[in-house]
């Protein structure tokens, strides 16, 4: 089964910077295949609010950002190493949340892209 870890989250100071890290991987010892990853991305959620949109990355590199975080963060990935990045600048404390990475894969090209998601990493941001 194909699962996302996340890292990199932590307490950081208003203005501060962070690095998330999310890789996808599985076990192959046990299932002996491969999969492909299509669009990858970054959600939060707050305390009390709704998970909601931070960046999202295409397999080709297209780009898409909430307008909160736009100019501040930074969305990336590595196709070979099956990882996502989420660079964070100027970090403000309405920014705390949960951030759970996503993706997409599938194994063949037969079958539709399947979403999963990470376990979610905290961020805290403090005035």
């Amino acid at each position: 089964q194909v699962q996302l870890v996340e890292s990199g989250g932590g307490l950081v100071q208003a203005g501060g910077s962070l690095r998330l890290s999310c890789t996808a991987s599985e076990d192959t010892t046990a299932s002996g295949s491969t999969f492909s990853l299509n669009a990858m991305g970054w959600h939060r959620q707050a305390p009390g609010k709704q998970r909601e949109l931070v960046a999202t990355i295409g397999s080709g590199g297209s780009t898409n950002y909430a307008d909160s975080v736009k100019g501040r963060f930074t969305i990336s990935r590595d196709n070979a190493g099956n990882t996502v990045y989420l660079q964070m600048n100027s970090l403000k404390p309405e920014d705390t949340a949960v951030y759970y990475c996503n993706a997409e894969y599938r194994r063949t090209a037969r079958v539709r892209f399947t979403t999963i998601w990470g376990q979610g990493t905290q961020v805290t941001v403090s005035s």
